[in-house]
């Protein structure tokens, strides 16, 4: 199969995660009011999961490739910090829209990402592929509930825009195969900022029992706890 027409494919499924994620919190109705809230919080947990796992395994490894340590760890801080920015200001202007504007921050630059990675024949292209999918299933079951809570949200209109937003998808994968081949430093610098933003996210909206409301610290503390340990590595293997 053209590689083209693989990143395209690989993209969209990823992006229509999210639209699966919203039917699911749609369709899912459980009286038992313990277990729904057990339920909810599985699924945010396994959303959490992937989404490090994607960091850990994929885009940071990959992304260090092509700086040094010190560079890298900007890129990754920058990333973090951008995020907590994005998050403030939501929450200034009182958005019921937070969770989804998290969900596109990392899906887009993944996906640019994505088909660079494809472009110049990275074996874990096709790994970062299926984390993409992984994470942005539970993070669209969060978005469509927090969307659903506001009045002006109907169920089908979310889900249709959830399809609508997976074109996203393909279109930064294709920029990336197409553009960013040529410019590994460019893609390294967009997996490191992407890795920076989602372990932010990962702590400030996934993991329930670290969160605080109106607190911005202690997500940007696991940042830079994270990039320590980057430069670290980086240091010690001669990076």
């Amino acid at each position: 199969m053209d590689l083209l027409l693989v990143v395209i494919i690989s993209t969209l499924l990823a992006g229509l995660a999210m639209a699966l994620g919203a039917v699911i919190a749609c369709v899912e109705n459980i009286k038992n009011q313990w277990i729904e809230e057990e339920f909810r919080h599985s699924v945010m947990a396994f959303g959490g999961g992937a989404l490090l796992s994607a960091v850990a395994l994929v885009l940071v490894p990959e992304g260090i490739a092509n700086f040094s340590p010190i560079s890298a760890c900007i890129w990754f801080v920058m990333g973090g910090l951008s995020f907590m920015g994005l998050d403030i200001y939501l929450k200034k202007i009182n958005t019921p829209a937070s969770q989804l504007a998290a969900m596109l921050s990392d899906f887009i630059p993944e996906s640019i990402a994505l088909g660079a990675a494809f472009a110049i024949g990275n074996s874990n292209a096709y790994l970062l592929a299926a984390l993409i999918a992984l994470q942005n299933l539970p993070e669209g079951f969060s978005a469509y509930r927090e969307l659903n809570s506001s009045a002006t949200y109907k169920p089908k209109k979310i889900i249709l825009m959830f399809c609508l937003m997976a074109m996203l998808g393909p279109v930064a994968g294709v920029s990336g195969f197409l553009w960013l081949s040529e410019y590994p430093k460019a893609v390294s610098a967009i997996m490191l900022f992407a890795s920076g933003g989602i372990l932010y996210s990962i702590f400030q909206d996934l993991a329930p029992q670290v969160k605080l409301e109106r607190h911005w610290a202690p997500p940007i503390g696991a940042v830079l706890g994270f990039v320590l340990g980057i430069f670290g590595l980086m240091v010690t293997s001669g990076n």
